[in-house]
Protein backbone atom coordinates (compact mmCIF):
# COMPACT_ATOMS: atom_id res chain seq x y z
CA UNK A 1 0.00 0.00 0.00
CA UNK A 2 1.25 3.29 -0.76
CA UNK A 3 1.83 6.12 1.70
CA UNK A 4 -0.68 8.36 0.03
CA UNK A 5 -3.38 5.84 0.28
CA UNK A 6 -3.16 5.62 3.86
CA UNK A 7 -3.27 9.63 3.74
CA UNK A 8 -6.32 9.87 1.91
CA UNK A 9 -7.70 6.75 4.37
CA UNK A 10 -7.22 8.76 7.40
CA UNK A 11 -7.84 12.38 6.13
CA UNK A 12 -4.04 12.87 7.21
CA UNK A 13 -1.45 15.43 6.04
CA UNK A 14 1.79 14.13 4.22
CA UNK A 15 5.01 15.89 5.27
CA UNK A 16 8.24 15.64 4.50
CA UNK A 17 7.87 12.26 2.10
CA UNK A 18 6.77 11.00 -1.61
CA UNK A 19 2.44 9.29 -1.66
CA UNK A 20 4.22 6.94 -3.71
CA UNK A 21 6.41 5.38 -0.70
CA UNK A 22 5.44 1.70 -0.31
CA UNK A 23 4.38 0.89 3.27
CA UNK A 24 4.06 -3.09 3.58
CA UNK A 25 2.55 -2.94 7.37
CA UNK A 26 2.32 -1.27 10.65
CA UNK A 27 4.82 -1.65 13.90
CA UNK A 28 5.25 0.10 16.80
CA UNK A 29 7.55 2.66 17.53
CA UNK A 30 10.21 0.90 18.73
CA UNK A 31 10.12 -2.07 16.60
CA UNK A 32 9.51 -0.27 13.58
CA UNK A 33 11.39 -1.22 10.70
CA UNK A 34 12.22 -0.30 7.05
CA UNK A 35 8.51 -0.32 4.97
CA UNK A 36 6.35 -0.50 7.67
CA UNK A 37 4.20 3.22 9.42
CA UNK A 38 4.24 3.41 13.42
CA UNK A 39 3.22 6.32 15.38
CA UNK A 40 3.73 9.11 18.49
CA UNK A 41 0.95 9.58 20.69
CA UNK A 42 2.57 9.67 24.30
CA UNK A 43 5.14 12.37 24.64
CA UNK A 44 7.35 10.32 26.34
CA UNK A 45 8.38 8.19 22.89
CA UNK A 46 8.58 11.68 21.33
CA UNK A 47 12.61 11.01 21.23
CA UNK A 48 12.22 7.70 19.37
CA UNK A 49 11.08 9.77 16.79
CA UNK A 50 14.44 10.63 15.60
CA UNK A 51 15.93 7.52 15.70
CA UNK A 52 12.75 5.04 14.37
CA UNK A 53 13.37 2.98 11.62
CA UNK A 54 10.07 3.01 9.98
CA UNK A 55 9.09 4.29 6.48
CA UNK A 56 6.73 6.94 7.82
CA UNK A 57 5.24 8.04 11.46
CA UNK A 58 1.70 9.45 12.38
CA UNK A 59 1.90 12.17 14.79
CA UNK A 60 -0.40 14.71 15.66
CA UNK A 61 -0.55 18.31 14.09
CA UNK A 62 1.79 20.36 16.30
CA UNK A 63 4.62 17.26 16.69
CA UNK A 64 8.27 18.85 15.67
CA UNK A 65 9.12 17.89 12.42
CA UNK A 66 11.36 14.86 12.07
CA UNK A 67 13.10 13.44 9.21
CA UNK A 68 10.82 10.53 8.61
CA UNK A 69 7.95 10.91 6.26
CA UNK A 70 4.83 12.02 8.50
CA UNK A 71 1.28 11.73 8.53
CA UNK A 72 -0.37 14.61 10.42
CA UNK A 73 -3.41 14.13 12.42
CA UNK A 74 -5.62 15.37 15.06
CA UNK A 75 -5.86 11.91 17.04
CA UNK A 76 -2.81 9.79 16.11
CA UNK A 77 -3.51 6.64 18.27
CA UNK A 78 -7.26 6.90 16.76
CA UNK A 79 -5.28 7.12 13.35
CA UNK A 80 -2.87 4.37 14.14
CA UNK A 81 -6.19 2.15 14.96
CA UNK A 82 -7.55 2.81 11.86
CA UNK A 83 -3.89 1.82 9.95
CA UNK A 84 -4.11 -1.80 11.45
CA UNK A 85 -7.66 -1.82 10.07
CA UNK A 86 -6.03 -1.57 6.16
CA UNK A 87 -3.19 -4.17 7.05
CA UNK A 88 -5.18 -7.24 8.97
CA UNK A 89 -8.61 -7.77 8.83
CA UNK A 90 -9.79 -10.69 11.58
CA UNK A 91 -11.52 -14.00 10.28
CA UNK A 92 -14.56 -13.81 9.07
CA UNK A 93 -17.20 -16.63 9.42
CA UNK A 94 -19.82 -17.52 7.01
CA UNK A 95 -23.40 -17.23 7.83
CA UNK A 96 -24.40 -21.25 8.84
CA UNK A 97 -25.69 -23.35 11.91
CA UNK A 98 -22.95 -25.79 12.89
CA UNK A 99 -24.10 -29.68 12.77
CA UNK A 100 -23.37 -30.33 16.64
CA UNK A 101 -24.81 -26.82 17.65
CA UNK A 102 -27.98 -27.55 19.56
CA UNK A 103 -30.20 -24.55 18.88
CA UNK A 104 -34.17 -24.91 20.82
CA UNK A 105 -36.87 -24.35 18.71
CA UNK A 106 -38.75 -21.91 20.05
CA UNK A 107 -35.71 -19.51 19.86
CA UNK A 108 -35.13 -16.95 17.24
CA UNK A 109 -31.85 -16.34 15.11
CA UNK A 110 -32.25 -13.09 12.57
CA UNK A 111 -30.90 -13.55 9.04
CA UNK A 112 -26.93 -14.65 8.39
CA UNK A 113 -26.18 -15.94 11.69
CA UNK A 114 -23.03 -18.11 12.37
CA UNK A 115 -23.54 -20.76 15.13
CA UNK A 116 -20.43 -23.29 16.02
CA UNK A 117 -19.92 -26.35 17.16
CA UNK A 118 -21.36 -26.86 20.13
CA UNK A 119 -23.07 -23.29 20.63
CA UNK A 120 -25.78 -23.71 22.82
CA UNK A 121 -29.01 -21.53 22.56
CA UNK A 122 -31.96 -22.32 24.89
CA UNK A 123 -35.31 -21.95 24.67
CA UNK A 124 -37.48 -18.63 24.02
CA UNK A 125 -34.00 -16.74 23.00
CA UNK A 126 -33.94 -13.41 20.26
CA UNK A 127 -30.98 -12.82 18.42
CA UNK A 128 -30.57 -10.06 16.13
CA UNK A 129 -28.74 -10.26 12.72
CA UNK A 130 -25.83 -11.03 11.96
CA UNK A 131 -24.63 -13.17 15.09
CA UNK A 132 -21.52 -15.12 15.05
CA UNK A 133 -21.57 -17.35 17.90
CA UNK A 134 -18.46 -19.16 18.72
CA UNK A 135 -17.66 -23.03 19.61
CA UNK A 136 -19.01 -23.96 22.84
CA UNK A 137 -21.06 -20.38 23.32
CA UNK A 138 -23.74 -20.75 25.81
CA UNK A 139 -26.87 -18.68 25.46
CA UNK A 140 -29.52 -19.43 28.47
CA UNK A 141 -33.10 -19.44 28.34
CA UNK A 142 -35.07 -16.06 27.68
CA UNK A 143 -32.28 -13.74 26.32
CA UNK A 144 -32.57 -11.04 24.28
CA UNK A 145 -30.14 -9.95 22.05
CA UNK A 146 -29.66 -7.59 19.40
CA UNK A 147 -27.94 -7.23 16.36
CA UNK A 148 -24.53 -7.99 15.10
CA UNK A 149 -23.78 -9.87 18.45
CA UNK A 150 -20.17 -11.47 18.75
CA UNK A 151 -19.41 -14.02 20.85
CA UNK A 152 -15.88 -16.42 21.12
CA UNK A 153 -15.62 -19.47 22.15
CA UNK A 154 -17.14 -20.60 25.75
CA UNK A 155 -18.58 -17.31 26.05
CA UNK A 156 -21.95 -17.79 28.08
CA UNK A 157 -25.40 -15.22 28.26
CA UNK A 158 -27.81 -16.13 31.40
CA UNK A 159 -30.95 -16.41 31.83
CA UNK A 160 -33.15 -13.21 30.60
CA UNK A 161 -30.27 -11.19 30.36
CA UNK A 162 -30.95 -8.18 27.85
CA UNK A 163 -28.15 -7.37 25.36
CA UNK A 164 -27.90 -4.44 22.41
CA UNK A 165 -27.12 -4.32 19.01
CA UNK A 166 -23.10 -4.63 18.24
CA UNK A 167 -21.91 -6.33 21.33
CA UNK A 168 -18.89 -8.22 21.50
CA UNK A 169 -17.58 -10.80 23.99
CA UNK A 170 -14.69 -11.84 24.19
CA UNK A 171 -12.95 -15.55 25.25
CA UNK A 172 -14.75 -17.04 28.84
CA UNK A 173 -16.88 -13.86 29.64
CA UNK A 174 -20.13 -14.57 31.93
CA UNK A 175 -22.64 -12.28 31.70
CA UNK A 176 -25.81 -12.52 34.42
CA UNK A 177 -24.02 -15.13 36.59
CA UNK A 178 -25.33 -15.15 40.21
CA UNK A 179 -24.64 -12.38 42.46
CA UNK A 180 -22.60 -13.04 45.25
CA UNK A 181 -25.93 -12.74 47.87
CA UNK A 182 -26.11 -14.45 51.15
CA UNK A 183 -28.34 -14.10 54.33
CA UNK A 184 -26.84 -15.39 57.69
CA UNK A 185 -29.77 -17.52 59.56
CA UNK A 186 -30.38 -17.75 62.75
CA UNK A 187 -28.35 -21.34 62.79
CA UNK A 188 -25.37 -19.08 61.49
CA UNK A 189 -25.57 -20.75 57.95
CA UNK A 190 -25.40 -18.71 54.96
CA UNK A 191 -28.94 -18.79 52.70
CA UNK A 192 -28.19 -18.32 49.51
CA UNK A 193 -30.14 -15.16 48.24
CA UNK A 194 -32.27 -16.10 44.63
CA UNK A 195 -30.89 -13.48 42.04
CA UNK A 196 -33.63 -12.92 40.00
CA UNK A 197 -32.37 -9.55 38.24
CA UNK A 198 -31.30 -9.39 34.36
CA UNK A 199 -27.95 -8.54 33.55
CA UNK A 200 -28.05 -5.46 30.98
CA UNK A 201 -25.36 -4.68 28.44
CA UNK A 202 -26.51 -1.47 26.13
CA UNK A 203 -25.16 -1.11 22.42
CA UNK A 204 -21.05 -1.32 21.55
CA UNK A 205 -20.74 -3.03 24.42
CA UNK A 206 -17.23 -4.95 25.16
CA UNK A 207 -16.51 -7.01 27.57
CA UNK A 208 -13.07 -8.85 27.16
CA UNK A 209 -11.34 -12.39 28.37
CA UNK A 210 -12.71 -14.05 31.73
CA UNK A 211 -14.92 -10.50 32.76
CA UNK A 212 -18.16 -11.50 34.62
CA UNK A 213 -21.14 -8.77 35.21
CA UNK A 214 -23.31 -10.90 37.65
CA UNK A 215 -27.25 -10.41 37.33
CA UNK A 216 -29.26 -8.66 40.59
CA UNK A 217 -30.95 -10.26 43.31
CA UNK A 218 -33.93 -7.43 42.67
CA UNK A 219 -33.58 -4.85 39.87
CA UNK A 220 -30.99 -5.03 37.30
CA UNK A 221 -27.10 -4.91 36.42
CA UNK A 222 -26.69 -2.42 33.72
CA UNK A 223 -23.35 -1.29 31.68
CA UNK A 224 -24.15 2.01 29.38
CA UNK A 225 -23.92 2.32 25.75
CA UNK A 226 -20.14 2.00 25.02
CA UNK A 227 -18.65 0.67 28.10
CA UNK A 228 -15.27 -1.38 27.43
CA UNK A 229 -14.50 -4.22 30.56
CA UNK A 230 -11.24 -5.37 30.12
CA UNK A 231 -10.03 -9.05 30.96
CA UNK A 232 -10.54 -10.54 34.15
CA UNK A 233 -13.22 -7.55 35.75
CA UNK A 234 -15.85 -8.13 38.19
CA UNK A 235 -19.09 -6.27 38.03
CA UNK A 236 -20.73 -7.38 41.06
CA UNK A 237 -24.85 -7.74 41.45
CA UNK A 238 -27.38 -4.69 41.37
CA UNK A 239 -23.98 -2.14 39.63
CA UNK A 240 -24.23 0.74 37.25
CA UNK A 241 -21.84 1.41 34.64
CA UNK A 242 -22.37 4.80 32.61
CA UNK A 243 -21.66 5.72 29.00
CA UNK A 244 -17.97 5.44 27.29
CA UNK A 245 -16.58 4.39 30.66
CA UNK A 246 -12.99 1.88 31.17
CA UNK A 247 -12.83 -0.84 33.53
CA UNK A 248 -9.67 -1.75 32.64
CA UNK A 249 -7.99 -5.61 33.72
CA UNK A 250 -8.55 -6.94 37.48
CA UNK A 251 -10.83 -4.12 38.37
CA UNK A 252 -13.69 -4.85 41.31
CA UNK A 253 -16.66 -3.63 41.78
CA UNK A 254 -18.83 -4.77 44.82
CA UNK A 255 -22.52 -4.98 44.62
CA UNK A 256 -25.08 -1.96 43.75
CA UNK A 257 -22.22 0.00 42.51
CA UNK A 258 -23.00 3.24 40.45
CA UNK A 259 -19.99 4.34 37.73
CA UNK A 260 -20.60 7.87 35.98
CA UNK A 261 -20.10 8.65 32.34
CA UNK A 262 -16.34 8.48 30.94
CA UNK A 263 -14.57 7.10 34.21
CA UNK A 264 -11.48 5.53 34.01
CA UNK A 265 -10.68 2.41 36.08
CA UNK A 266 -7.10 1.37 36.30
CA UNK A 267 -5.73 -2.30 36.74
CA UNK A 268 -6.97 -3.70 39.77
CA UNK A 269 -8.61 -0.96 41.36
CA UNK A 270 -11.18 -2.06 43.75
CA UNK A 271 -14.84 0.04 44.99
CA UNK A 272 -17.05 -0.80 47.81
CA UNK A 273 -20.50 -1.72 47.78
CA UNK A 274 -23.56 0.73 47.21
CA UNK A 275 -20.52 3.42 46.61
CA UNK A 276 -21.14 6.74 43.73
CA UNK A 277 -18.06 7.54 41.55
CA UNK A 278 -19.15 10.59 39.56
CA UNK A 279 -18.82 11.30 35.66
CA UNK A 280 -15.32 12.12 34.18
CA UNK A 281 -13.25 9.95 37.95
CA UNK A 282 -10.03 8.77 36.72
CA UNK A 283 -8.24 5.78 39.49
CA UNK A 284 -5.12 5.14 39.10
CA UNK A 285 -3.64 1.42 39.02
CA UNK A 286 -4.31 -0.50 42.36
CA UNK A 287 -6.63 2.36 44.01
CA UNK A 288 -9.11 1.39 46.66
CA UNK A 289 -12.18 2.90 46.61
CA UNK A 290 -14.24 3.15 50.36
CA UNK A 291 -16.44 6.25 49.44
CA UNK A 292 -17.73 8.27 47.09
CA UNK A 293 -15.90 10.09 44.57
CA UNK A 294 -17.26 13.48 43.19
CA UNK A 295 -17.45 13.75 39.40
CA UNK A 296 -14.06 14.63 37.52
CA UNK A 297 -11.46 14.14 40.22
CA UNK A 298 -8.13 12.23 39.48
CA UNK A 299 -7.20 9.50 43.00
CA UNK A 300 -5.15 7.25 43.95
CA UNK A 301 -4.08 5.25 46.78
CA UNK A 302 -6.00 3.69 49.72
CA UNK A 303 -8.34 4.79 50.90
CA UNK A 304 -8.76 6.68 47.68
CA UNK A 305 -7.21 10.07 47.74
CA UNK A 306 -6.63 13.16 45.34
CA UNK A 307 -3.64 11.92 43.01
CA UNK A 308 -1.60 15.38 43.81
CA UNK A 309 -1.93 14.80 47.67
CA UNK A 310 -0.95 10.90 47.08
CA UNK A 311 1.92 11.65 44.87
CA UNK A 312 3.15 13.96 47.79
CA UNK A 313 2.65 10.93 50.14
CA UNK A 314 4.06 8.76 48.34
CA UNK A 315 7.23 10.84 47.78
CA UNK A 316 7.43 11.22 52.05
CA UNK A 317 6.42 7.47 52.63
CA UNK A 318 10.19 6.46 51.21
CA UNK A 319 11.82 9.05 53.51
CA UNK A 320 10.18 7.53 56.44
CA UNK A 321 13.09 5.77 57.90
CA UNK A 322 15.46 8.56 57.61
CA UNK A 323 12.31 11.19 59.27
CA UNK A 324 11.96 8.68 62.07
CA UNK A 325 15.94 8.59 62.58
CA UNK A 326 15.83 12.20 62.64
CA UNK A 327 13.29 12.62 65.36
CA UNK A 328 14.63 10.02 67.45
CA UNK A 329 18.15 12.34 67.63
CA UNK A 330 16.24 14.85 68.22
CA UNK A 331 16.85 16.70 64.97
Amino acid sequence: MKLGQIAAALGARIEGGSPGIGITGVAGIEDAQSGEITFVANPKYSARAKTTKASAIIVDESFPAVEVPTLRVKNPYLAFARTIELFYQPPQYAPGIHRTAAIHPSSKLGEGAHVGPYAVVDANVVIGNNATLLAHTVIYSGARIGSNFFAHAHAVVRENCRLGDNVILQNGVVIGADGFGFAKDDSGSWYKIVQSGPTVLEDAVEVQANACVDRASVGETRIARGAKIDNLVQVGHGSRVGENTLLCAQTGLAGSTEVGKNVILAGQVGVAGHCKIGDGVVATAQTGIPNDVPAGKIVSGYPAMDNQLWLRCVAIFHRLPELAKALRLGR
